[in-house]
Order: structure tokens, then C-alpha cells, then sequence
């Protein structure tokens, strides 16, 4: 005879009881999980939010939870190298090094690439009085990629949208985009961030803001009820924003200590010594490439700018193109090709000519980009020469 209580037989009962111990603390775990106890995974449709920026959310890695805090470790070596970016370290910044160190190949690429594009963005911080340790940021922006576009268009290694872009000094036409120059896109971020740290004093929520935009940083210090710090705006921030700044101090950690990992520095295939020379007409890469005598391929990766492979410069507004120090010997070559039918081969016909304006530059308001400062070497072809291209 079975028992019967409420409907159900005693048996499916005690098997449901079973079944709901099992269930509920899997429920709670994921209850935790959604309430942010855990680190989040960025940007599920693949687009991190800044305002009216944004960046590609593929190149941050997925948090890695190894189950084990090691805290005496991670944060006694990032307190060792923190100087005017507080490198604060918790379970969000460990999953996020984790990650990182899951990428060992990628991580080995970037630190080969740091070696050509480092030392621009230190000389453009330097002149905007901002800490140096913030050019790791560019690595969760675009994996030091002059050429990285995200879903919605934000372009270069700074990954500036182009309304922000024009905003800081940057243009783009037809020919030239120069959001990708790191030159210049690494003068326009420094004024940037910047900007955000006079207006918000921390440099977390200015690394923060580089990514929501300011306005959802000073909705974010509302809500907190007037807070400034990162840690404490930083549930009110975007869902996209919460594990920037993490995965910044995580990357800094992993660029410091990459050796203690066996990750080794891959080569670097840009030219480590470049020149620069002033460019005042419309002349192909590829016709330089070839009066040079070096591939199109590592010509188009010293100057990512020329979208079309054409420099579109002008008396009134010259170009710069950059190329490797090796080839100086070949410069009175390059200038009498390039002043020939030789430079302008490669060009169609099609009134090229009588569409280059200068565009007038929209200047930010704490610095102005000086247009390949970084590269002194451009002087010293100037007064060498005395004359342009």
C-alpha cells in the first residue's frame, strides 16, 4: 500500500526532496555568480563600450578562475613596479592575469611588437605630462595593432571612434586615416586621458572613462554617492567597463613579470631605426617600395596611416612617410624618382590632383599634437637636405 499526502505518492515525494537538495546550491552558485562575485567575461556581442568610442572586446582575454588566491605573490611584485597608476590587486585582476597567460603566443608577439611602438607612446606621454606605465593600455585596446578596426569603427592602437577622434587633432579622408598612425593617435590618447584625470583626479577612472566615455563615469560617481575612486563607482559603471581596468593592471603585471613565465619577447619584423621624410606631392608605396628596394608590406607597417597605399600630400599640407634608416644611402634616388613620372605612376588620373584641401585640425585643450615629434630623426633629413620630397 503506498501513502498518499497532498496529491503526491510518499516515494516521489522523498525523491524530490532528493532532487531539490541537489539543486539548490547550484542555484545559489549561480545566484552569486550573477550578482557579480565572480569576474565577468567582457562583452558578449564582442563590443566593449566607451561612450562614443568603443573597442573590440576579443582582444581582452577570458577571466581565467584557477580556484586558488594567490595573493602574498601577485601583489607584493605589483606593488613593486606600481608608481603613479595604482596597480591594486584582488580576484578580478588575478583571473584576468590568468587569462593572460593563457594567451603565451600572443603575449610573445606583443612583447616582440612593444619594442617598435614603446618608445612612441613613452615620448608621447612624456610631452603630455601623464605616467608612462599607461602604454599597456593600448594592448587591451588593439594588441598593438595600427590596423585593428572594431564592430563599430573605432580604429587604431588607441581605438578612437571618429567623432572623438576629430575632436583630439586626428583626421581622416579618403586617403589617410590618421587614427592609425601611432604617432599621432598616441598624442591624441595622452591628451585624452589627460583631460580625464584633471576632471575625475584618479587615474583608474581615467583609464576607465577612456573606455564608457566621461559622461558614464560621472553617472557612475552619482549613483556612489559622490565617490571618486574606481573600486567604489565601479558596479555603477558599464557591465562592458568593469573588467577594463582589471585587465589593464593585469596586463602591466604580465608585461613586467613575463620572464618568470618562460614568455619570451617574439621578433620584431618593423624597422627599429626609421627616418622620416616631408612629403609635398601625391607619390605611390609602391613606387617608393620599389625605388627602395624593400617589400610593400613592410612599407604599408611603418605607415598605416595611407589607407589607399597613396600619400596625398601637398605644398600647403605635407605628408610624412617613414622609412628604415638602413636605405639613407638610397635618399637621392628616392628624391629624384619620386620627383620624376616615377612617383606618380601608380596614381589614376582622375583629378587626384585637384582634390587635396587641407583640412583644418581641431586642436584639444590641455595639448596639441605635434605632428612626428617622436621621430627626431626628421630634422636631421631637413637640415641635411633643405628640401622635401
Amino acid at each position: 500500500m503506498v501513502t498518499k499526502w497532498a496529491g503526491y505518492p510518499l516515494i516521489k515525494q522523498v525523491e524530490m526532496k532528493r532532487l531539490f537538495v541537489f539543486i539548490l546550491p547550484l542555484l545559489l552558485v549561480q545566484m552569486a555568480k550573477a550578482d557579480g562575485h565572480h569576474p565577468r567575461q567582457q562583452g558578449e556581442s564582442g563590443v566593449m563600450m566607451r561612450g562614443s568610442h568603443d573597442t573590440a572586446a576579443s582582444f581582452l582575454p577570458k577571466p581565467v578562475s584557477t580556484g586558488i588566491y594567490r595573493n602574498n605573490i601577485y601583489k607584493k611584485r605589483l606593488d613593486s613596479i606600481q608608481l603613479d597608476v595604482p596597480l591594486d590587486f584582488n580576484e578580478d585582476v588575478q583571473s584576468y592575469i590568468d587569462g593572460y597567460l593563457a594567451q603565451r603566443e600572443e603575449i610573445s608577439r606583443e612583447l616582440g611588437l612593444a619594442k617598435y611602438y614603446f618608445p612612441i607612446y613613452e615620448k608621447a606621454f612624456r610631452d603630455a605630462g601623464i605616467p608612462d606605465e599607461i602604454k599597456y593600455l593600448s594592448i587591451v585596446e588593439s594588441q598593438l595593432n595600427p590596423n585593428a578596426v572594431s564592430r563599430v569603427g573605432a580604429t587604431g592602437p588607441w581605438q578612437f571612434m571618429g567623432t572623438t577622434a576629430k575632436m583630439y587633432g586626428l583626421n581622416m579622408d579618403n586617403y589617410i586615416d590618421e587614427r592609425r598612425d601611432p604617432v599621432l593617435s598616441s598624442n591624441a590618447a595622452a591628451a585624452y586621458l589627460k583631460d580625464a584625470y584633471q576632471q575625475f583626479g584618479d587615474w583608474l577612472v581615467a583609464i576607465a572613462s577612456y573606455n564608457c566615455g566621461k559622461s558614464n563615469v560621472m553617472d557612475a560617481i552619482e549613483k556612489a554617492g559622490g565617490a571618486t575612486d574606481y573600486w567604489s563607482i565601479r558596479q555603477y559603471l558599464p557591465v562592458e567597463t568593469r573588467g577594463y581596468v582589471p585587465a589593464y593592471i593585469a596586463i602591466t603585471y604580465v608585461m613586467h613579470y613575463h620572464k618568470k613565465y618562460n614568455i619570451i619577447a617574439g621578433e620584431c619584423n618593423l624597422a627599429m631605426k626609421t627616418d622620416t621624410v616631408s612629403v609635398d606631392k601625391f607619390i605611390s608605396l609602391n613606387s617608393v617600395s620599389r625605388v627602395l628596394g624593400i617589400s610593400l608590406t613592410q612599407l604599408s607597417m611603418l605607415n598605416p596611416s595611407y589607407t589607399q597605399a597613396i600619400i596625398n600630400g601637398s605644398v600647403s599640407a605635407p605628408k610624412m612617410l617613414v622609412i628604415p634608416v638602413a636605405f639613407r644611402e638610397k635618399y637621392k634616388m628616392l628624391y629624384g624618382n619620386l620627383n620624376s613620372e616615377l612617383g606618380s605612376a601608380d596614381i589614376p588620373e582622375t583629378g587626384l590632383y585637384d582634390k587635396v584641401q587641407p583640412i583644418e585640425k581641431r586642436i584639444p585643450v590641455h595639448h596639441k599634437p605635434r605632428k612626428y615629434e617622436s621621430l627626431a630623426s626628421v630634422g636631421k633629413i631637413h637640415s641635411k637636405s633643405g628640401a622635401s620630397l
